[in-house]
């Protein structure tokens, strides 16, 4: 029996590696074995390395190099972040959606528990937009807050209004987290210019390793190190530097700053193509989010009639299709997405979050909703 080809559809979750960050990880695997720390000439030699790459991701982004700390990935960071808000910087209200990622919720309602924080939950409309009016009414009750909120979402592909929430937290003397971790890598931003006052990025979302990642930290809102146990990242962050990870990482977004423009008009290609074939051949599907307004490119939530929602993704699977129901996070359970729960999904339907990358191409497209079309037909028969 043959094996059906691979089609990965699934960027969102992670992305493959491109080669030339895999060259740049073999080359400090082998040559650049010190601690950054030490200081003989191997650990000078990598001390140059990790400061090179922090350079480089600073330049990207239009800030500091002191502006940027490593960690292991965007959920460290966001941690650190919201831990040193409540803890060093005396922040005690928080202020987010029921549509941020699990790294977000959890730890607020962690910090709502065990300490002295409270938490306030926008609401939002059907198609996942976060109500601004909501937004100014629950800062001018708890002004000095903390707004946590998310640049894009990481299952409908939702953009925020970032100048109109940074707007209103300056309004207010409120800090502006954002998780950037699935738009880092898809536009050129100017962190300087933009309202956030944190941001994450996590290099596997970008075609880097996976275990590493970064926070920017606007100067003048440092906090303590969240993990003890050393004066690394300027006491940032303890514990000895993922080099290779971090070279990877830096190679990376160099790499997706290079290809942006074409990487874009690529995948709008992509989901154009979708969406048309999605119309065409399978009556009754839709989209959850707002597929034809402000949204991230790579990630299309698709709405489906007729389909065992539990039994979809592994019939997928034996065509050699990759793709997920939301985030790969919560992959495991049996319920429906937090997020589509939130925006009032229609839970006997089953959704499939597509999401695109560089690789991604009209074939893989073609064959999904193929695939889909017969699940549809022998599920109708």
């Amino acid at each position: 029996m043959s094996v059906p080809q691979l089609i990965y559809l699934d960027n969102a979750a992670t992305t493959p590696m491109l080669e030339e960050v895999i060259q740049e990880m073999h080359v400090c695997m082998r040559e650049v074995y010190g601690n950054p720390s030490s200081v003989h000439a191997p650990g000078r030699k990598a001390r140059v390395e990790l400061e090179k790459a922090r350079r480089g991701i600073a330049r990207l982004l239009q800030v500091s190099p002191g502006e940027i700390f490593f960690t292991s990935g965007g959920t460290e960071a966001i941690n650190a972040i919201l831990w040193g808000c409540l803890r060093d910087l005396k922040r005690t209200h928080f202020i987010s959606s029921p549509l941020e990622h699990p790294a977000v919720l959890q730890t607020l309602e962690a910090m709502a528990a065990y300490e002295n924080a409270t938490l306030s939950l926008l609401d939002v409309d059907q198609l996942g937009h976060t109500d601004m009016q909501h937004l100014e009414f629950l800062l001018k009750q708890h002004p000095a807050s903390v707004v946590c909120l998310m640049h894009a979402n990481n299952e409908i592909g939702n953009l925020l209004p970032v100048n109109e929430v940074g707007s209103l937290c300056a309004g207010h003397n409120a800090l502006f987290l954002s998780d950037t971790v699935q738009t880092m890598g898809k536009f050129r931003m100017n962190l300087n210019q933009l309202p956030f006052d944190f941001a994450v990025g996590s290099a596997h979302k970008f075609h880097g390793p996976k275990g590493v990642g970064f926070m920017y930290v606007r100067q003048g809102k440092f906090f303590h190190s969240f993990i003890r146990g050393g004066g690394q990242e300027r006491n940032m962050r303890a514990g000895t530097e993922n080099l290779y990870g971090i070279m990877g990482m830096s190679k990376a977004l160099e790499l997706m700053y290079d290809g942006l423009e074409g990487d874009r008009a690529h995948i709008l290609g992509l989901r154009e193509l979708l969406m048309g074939e999605l119309a065409e051949k399978i009556p009754g599907a839709s989209f959850n989010g707002d597929v034809a307004g402000s949204c991230l490119h790579t990630i299309v939530n698709i709405s489906l009639p007729a389909l065992d929602q539990e039994m979809l993704l592994p019939s997928l699977d034996i065509e050699g299709i990759c793709v997920s129901s939301g985030s790969a996070c919560s992959s495991g359970s049996s319920k429906q997405s937090h997020v589509l729960t939130a925006i009032g999904a229609n839970p006997q339907r089953a959704s499939l979050r597509v999401s695109f990358s560089r690789f991604s191409t009209a074939r893989e497209v073609l064959r999904l909703v193929q695939v889909l079309k017969q699940l549809l037909d022998k599920n109708s028969s």
